[in-house]
């Protein structure tokens, strides 16, 4: 299996042959020089700032330090991969446009650039020294020891040294026994090393690369294709309505009209009943036609929205409905299509399975949210599981993050809501 962390290689009985050790060493001295020099930038900043105190200045100054934390966060998920392979993604989302003002906007509200400022002061004043410090500590100590021998041959003449500056070594077995003691301190500094940069590095990981961020940014996308598919479906949907608007249906009445002609023109006996017969089917074809082309996408949705086509909805239904639905302006097309067929599914419900005497339709915007009720008087127990057709219109409006709810208790009343949440498209607004 190939090792992806340090954390992993700890638990590897051959940890201190591989260069897992040294690149956990590596990981912690090179937080000096990036801190170090991001604490220069800093006091610089501020002393600048202190500088230019006038507002038009000190304030594009105190952005920019704010941004600072950018091209540190990168920086530190590229050094991440001295001890940890695995892929360091960042968590900022695209602008939503082109220009730097666009680009500053989109970053300054992101919860991510305040993460990685925090990140970057913290390292500037506290991570790398302590990195330096126990790296120093883990490796100065050890080495010290193993060098004794050498130490008292150069610069003790053979005759004494002083180890780490605490005790004197008067001989050579004295200063061979501090170099063995150095040797198994070193392999255990290897483990110290890669523990210490194995919980730097979950650290790091945790505020610059969140595995969240990475799931946060997959649900956006989701969300963003399921409403480009809606989008796309429903532009499909237009354009299916306008070919069989335009075009069969115009010849179907074309036709209907030929046989009308014929059939007058044809005298009495066989073929004027033939005629007839084909005149009275080209008529049927063509009702049937024009009921496919209203379920497709109502002309009275696109023209006049949602309530005049509830309205129209309610007159064409087999039990008397009342309606009130009350909104001033147009909705997104994809928001007026999917509580159309909604309320026009629970319609056709209502007169087929009810038994309802009387049903009602009552609609608002309020808050950001479109909410529409149907309810009626008939014998209840209805649910969406048994094949009412709500399961599917159900999946339709939760592409919208909408939701619909279903009462209907044994004897009644039943009552379906929905709720889509949507703001009104305002160039429509009378």
């Amino acid at each position: 299996m190939r090792l992806l962390t340090v954390r992993q290689a700890l638990a590897h009985p051959r940890f201190l042959l591989t260069a897992w050790p040294w690149r956990a060493a590596g990981y912690l001295l090179s937080s000096a020089p990036v801190g170090l020099a991001v604490l220069m930038v800093l006091l610089g900043g501020v002393a600048l700032g202190g500088v230019l105190a006038v507002v038009l200045v000190g304030l594009p100054l105190l952005a920019l330090l704010a941004l600072l934390g950018l091209p540190v966060a990168a920086v530190e998920r590229r050094r991440l991969r001295l001890v940890d392979d695995r892929p360091a993604r960042s968590p900022h989302r695209a602008p939503d446009g082109p220009g730097p003002a666009v680009w500053a906007r989109t970053r300054f509200r992101e919860p991510a650039t305040w993460r990685e400022l925090g990140f970057t002061l913290v390292l500037a004043t506290v991570l790398w020294p302590l990195d330096l410090l126990v790296a120093a500590v883990v490796l100065g100590v050890p080495l010290g020891l193993l060098g004794t021998p050498l130490v008292m041959a150069t610069v003790g003449g053979g005759e004494e040294v002083r180890v780490l500056k605490l005790w004197l070594a008067t001989s050579w077995p004295q200063a061979s026994a501090a170099a063995l003691v150095g040797l198994l301190m070193l392999a255990v500094s290897g483990y110290v090393l890669g523990a210490v940069a194995a919980g730097r590095a979950e650290l790091t990981r945790a505020l610059l690369a969140p595995a969240d961020g990475e799931r946060q940014e997959r649900v956006a996308e989701l969300v963003r294709s399921r409403v480009r598919l809606v989008d796309a479906f429903e532009a499909e949907r237009r354009r299916i309505e306008r070919d069989l608007h335009d075009g069969a249906q115009q010849r179907l009445v074309a036709l209907s009209m030929t046989l009308g002609l014929a059939r007058l023109d044809a005298p009495p006996g066989p073929l004027a009943d033939q005629l007839a017969k084909a005149h009275d089917e080209a008529g049927k074809a063509l009702a049937e036609l024009r009921d496919l082309i209203q379920g497709i996408h109502p002309q009275v949705l696109a023209d006049h929205g949602l309530g005049a086509a509830v309205a129209d909805a309610a007159d064409r239904s087999a039990v008397p409905v009342d309606v009130s639905v009350d909104l001033p302006g147009r909705l997104p097309e994809a928001v007026e299509a999917a509580a159309y067929f909604v309320v026009c599914e629970a319609l056709a419900n209502i007169g087929k399975h009810s038994g309802a005497g009387r049903a009602e339709v009552t609609g608002r915007h309020e808050g950001g949210l479109l909410a529409l009720e149907v309810r009626d008087d008939g014998r209840g127990g209805a649910a969406a599981e048994r094949g009412s057709g709500l399961t599917g219109l159900a999946d339709r409006v939760s592409v919208l993050d909408g939701t619909i709810s279903l009462s209907s208790p044994p004897g009644g009343p039943t009552l379906l809501r929905v709720e889509i949440p949507c703001e009104w498209r305002t160039e429509h607004f009378a």
